[in-house]
């Protein structure tokens, strides 16, 4: 195994987790992101600080806002991105992690994965000699939360003002990587969920480490009526995950009151926005009138994958 720690504030390092991440190394990828946005809108739609280089992107999972939003950033930073499906490596015909792990990295300058397990995540991480990046596990969703962040940033100017409540399966990944990164950047945020379903306490424990740097607020909050009253950002996601179909019933039991409709939107402050990370199932974890109406910003939140995941690939890979 290689060692990864290069000099720079990102560069040449893993990012797995939303931990992985000081409060400043995440406020370093929103304002990149926010300079490549303006950059983008003022005409250079391709800076490639990259040119040259080539990333592996693994998908076990299905996926449309990641898979074309990593192209399309690879491409206008200069990079060369290799799409690859589990069942188009050896990876499906029981080739270990770790000898996958390896011989990209002679071929590739980074690889990104989008997983089942995050036991596999590490394990690609700990033999790579080369950036390994979460573009989804089980446990976090990194990618996404910096996107939000950007987002929450954009529409509601300082993040440490804005109460931000998640209502739903709060211990998924997006909730994971959402927690992590509001506590990181000194916010309020609100987990609003069944006992069941709340945050798990390792989760917890990074998140309540984060808030002691930073002042961030964390409640957890069983009744979403409760926790929704004055919120400045409401965010939700699928009741039921890829890989979790087996528990759909009893999720969907458990989370019927924690659907996002206009009534629970109500609730919350008068210039409150509407956050999901998508793909959103219409009529269960959120109404047609809440995603399409006024609240929602969840096409702004969409195209922002695509300037977060610039920002992070040129910190981790621009020389």
């Amino acid at each position: 195994m290689v060692s990864k720690a290069l000099p720079g504030p990102l560069k040449g390092r893993d990012l797995l987790s939303i931990d992985d991440l000081t409060p400043e190394e995440v406020k370093l990828i929103i304002d990149t992101a926010r300079s490549l946005k303006e950059r983008y809108y003022a005409g250079e739609r391709v800076i490639p600080v990259l040119r040259g280089k080539t990333i592996a992107l693994i998908f076990e999972k299905p996926s449309t806002r990641t898979r074309v939003s990593m192209e399309v950033a690879a491409l206008q930073l200069g990079m060369t991105p290799l799409t690859l499906r589990r069942d188009e490596l050896q990876l499906s015909r029981g080739e270990p992690v770790k000898d996958t792990a390896r011989v990209l990295s002679r071929y590739v300058d980074a690889i990104a994965a989008r997983v089942y397990k995050h036991s596999d995540l590490i394990e690609l991480a700990a033999y790579a000699s080369v950036p390994v990046i979460n573009m989804l596990s089980d446990l976090e969703h990194p990618l996404q939360a910096l996107a939000d962040a950007l987002t929450i940033v954009e529409k509601k100017s300082d993040i440490r003002k804005a109460k931000v409540v998640y209502v739903g399966d709060a211990r998924n990944n997006v909730a994971n990587s959402l927690l992590l990164v509001i506590a990181k950047l000194g916010g309020h945020i609100v987990m609003s969920a069944p006992k069941q379903l709340m945050p798990s306490q390792e989760i917890l424990a990074k998140a309540k480490k984060a808030a002691e740097l930073t002042g961030a607020i964390i409640e957890l909050i069983e009744d979403p009526k409760e926790a929704v009253k004055g919120a400045d950002v409401v965010y939700t996601d699928v009741w039921v995950s890829m890989g979790e179909e087996a528990e759909a019933m009893e999720r969907r039991r458990l989370l019927q009151p924690y659907q996002v409709n206009t009534k629970l939107m109500e609730l919350a402050s008068n210039n409150a926005i509407f956050m999901h990370c998508l793909p959103a199932h219409r009529g269960e974890e959120v109404t047609e009138e809440v995603i399409e109406g006024p609240w929602s910003v969840v096409w702004d939140q969409a195209e922002n994958r695509l300037h977060a995941q610039k920002a992070v690939l040129a910190l981790i890979l621009s020389d």
